[in-house]
């Protein structure tokens, strides 16, 4: 995804994390005895790479539709890049998304030794002053004073919890967020 200018009338831009936001782990044996529910797709043939992650029926195909529903623009935000494409879009029932291209990690990078996520400087420069929500398990509150310093546009910086993934009430918080 390459930095533009969008016009004013362009849809929020949503993006999208695939560890923990859809993929949840870390979860307690208390919280899960039996471990994490899985899910069975009915795209599952449409999924070329299947097998290559067991994590996978994890996602529930029930998100897809959810997130599809939204009047925004998906973009993956996730370090799975093309394979989320290849692997999470069929399981869920979405057609290709556009997909972050990550920028090298400098060492050097202050903003990583002020507490800002690796992602969080990209996702302003893509958004480029478009209105966006960002759902990810690392988002924090230094994330969210940064991105009100540096991005003129709105912004919904949004954790979910990676215990349990995307659930209603993050759908809720978004859902109202996107509202005119």
């Amino acid at each position: 995804m390459t930095n533009s200018s969008f016009p004013p009338a362009a849809p929020p831009l949503l993006f999208l994390d695939v560890d923990g936001p859809l993929i949840p782990f870390g979860g307690t044996r208390e919280q899960y005895p039996d471990g994490y529910p899985t899910y069975r797709s009915a795209r599952r043939s449409r999924v070329p790479a299947f097998g290559a992650n067991p994590l996978l029926p994890r996602i529930d195909p029930a998100l897809g539709p959810r997130l599809a529903a939204l009047p925004c623009e998906l973009v993956w935000a996730t370090t799975w890049m093309d394979e989320a494409n290849e692997c999470v879009a069929p399981w869920l029932g979405l057609p290709d998304l556009p997909v972050v291209n990550w920028p090298e990690p400098d060492p050097d990078d202050l903003l990583d030794l002020l507490g800002v996520h690796w992602k969080t400087r990209p996702l302003v420069g893509l958004a480029a002053g478009r209105a966006f929500v960002w759902l990810d398990d690392e988002v924090t509150d230094t994330d969210r004073r940064w991105v009100a310093e540096h991005h003129p546009g709105r912004a919904l910086l949004h954790r979910v919890d990676p215990h349990h993934g995307l659930r209603d009430t993050d759908f809720a918080a978004v859902e109202e967020w996107l509202q005119p």
